[in-house]
């Protein structure tokens, strides 16, 4: 296993620094934005910063818009409404890292790919783990917010798949495109939907506005763009296990910034489900290095 440089793995703490913090700075945009809104205005932040670059792929377009909204905008629907719905950070940043193991199932229903032990546990301590979280009382208050992150992954991890049928577009590319593809359709489900959305423009605080500049710029650009680098650079299982710090992070950020009460289920849950996803992650890259 080729090990980071000690500049690079400190550029990969930050990463998950700053995707600890955004679920964070997603519950203080959502305290004043409505959530698909709210997904909405991210998604044209970005999509009005990386114009420049938006290139058409003429033999790809159908994969690449539907990867686009899978990832884009439908997966940050789904979790910005469950997150409005529960003040319970801790939980959701636990809860959306079933995305690997969803991506893994989905690659042997829809590609064949063949599935051994050890990733099969991964997968079966990461679906305990949540719902060990989710027969805790405290967690959530509405159980239909749990069920919107857990779809959230899911259909993220569907984007993924459809991800792999794209070639020869570049990771910033893509998220141009996931941007471009995404604020239109937010924008008609908000209307459609909610209600106050110019009031919010109008009455959104300092706090607000930075909390959206924070998950569309340092999140999306700053962090995925470094992320991507970091990949290319190193194999995976070098850079996979240090993103488990990125929930790890948002459990202590929600505790010690938004009060989140700690609850053995929560703790037990939470161990169970990193532990599960970050087997699958390792097992993931070990299947690529040896090709079995």
């Amino acid at each position: 296993m080729k090990s980071i440089r000690k500049q690079d793995l400190g550029f990969l703490v930050l990463i998950c620094l700053i995707w600890g913090y955004n679920l964070v700075a997603i519950k203080v945009g959502l305290r004043e934005f409505p959530p698909v809104f709210f997904a909405c205005l991210r998604f044209a932040l970005l999509a009005a910063l990386l114009a420049p670059i938006l290139r058409l792929h003429r033999a790809q377009m159908g994969p690449l818009i539907i990867a686009a909204l899978l990832c884009g905008g439908v997966n940050f629907g789904l979790l910005f409404y469950g997150m409005s719905l529960t003040d319970n950070v801790a939980v959701v940043a636990i809860a959306s890292q079933l995305g690997l193991p969803f991506t893994t199932l989905l690659s042997v229903a829809l590609l064949g790919e063949v599935v051994r032990w050890r990733r099969w546990l991964g997968i079966a301590l990461s679906f305990a783990g949540v719902m060990v979280m989710g027969f805790d009382s405290g967690a959530f208050s509405h159980g239909v917010a749990l069920l919107l992150v857990i779809a959230s992954a899911f259909v993220g991890a569907l984007g993924l798949i459809s991800i792999k049928r794209v070639r020869g577009v570049r990771p910033i590319e893509l998220q141009a495109w996931f941007a471009w593809a995404s604020w239109p359709v937010l924008l008609a489900l908000s209307l459609l939907l909610e209600k106050g959305q110019l009031d919010s423009v109008r009455h959104a605080s300092v706090a607000g506005w930075l909390a959206l500049g924070y998950v569309a710029l340092l999140s999306s650009l700053v962090a995925h763009t470094g992320y991507y680098y970091l990949i290319q650079r190193y194999p995976v299982s070098s850079v996979a296990p240090v993103t488990v710090l990125s929930p790890l992070f948002s459990v202590i950020f929600s505790i010690t910034l938004l009060g989140t009460q700690v609850t053995p289920r929560l703790i037990i849950g939470g161990l169970l489900t990193l532990l599960g996803v970050l087997i699958v992650a390792l097992r993931e890259q070990k299947i690529v290095d040896t090709g079995s």
